[in-house]
């Protein structure tokens, strides 16, 4: 009886890891098929693979949640303004089914960027994100980016 016991639990805990290791795949797809393939016209049809049809992403307590919607059409924007967007996963960092990635942001505008004129000059910078993954999507994203950074780095002479 003891050892059914054991080998009930090894399969649960083995199971559990599986799961994890699922939910981790999804979440980096959101950073290789959807964050960095931003100018990509299949975006929404890729990304609604990923994000749960109710995912909100939190990026300012003072705002309303962003759905993913709004995302496409944000995303639709930069990748124009910043066609060579890539966004990288540094560390994943998970407990049940709660995701914190640190990843790194760079790209070139060719556009006006948040009022700056493009240069040729590229921004490089750091991005938190923390995602809780149900059944397979994401359904929730809390994230910050470091703008000022990026602005800076773009408007150094």
């Amino acid at each position: 009886m003891k050892h059914l016991f054991a080998l009930a639990l090894l399969a649960i805990m083995s199971m559990s890891s599986i799961a994890h290791a699922n939910d981790e795949d999804v979440v980096r797809s959101l950073y290789s098929e959807v964050f960095s393939k931003a100018s990509a016209p299949n975006l929404s049809e890729t990304g609604n693979k990923i994000l749960a049809p109710n995912w909100q992403s939190i990026g300012d307590y003072n705002a309303k949640a962003k759905t993913r919607d709004e995302l496409y059409a944000q995303f639709g924007g930069v990748g124009k303004v910043v066609p060579n967007l890539h966004v990288e996963v540094k560390e994943i960092i998970h407990e049940g089914n709660r995701f914190i990635v640190r990843g790194q942001m760079t790209g070139t505008p060719v556009a006006d960027f948040f009022g700056v004129k493009p240069s040729g000059k590229s921004f490089d910078i750091m991005n938190i994100d923390i995602h809780t993954v149900e059944n397979g999507q994401i359904v929730t994203t809390y994230h910050i980016e470091d703008w000022a950074t990026a602005l800076q780095q773009l408007s150094v002479k």
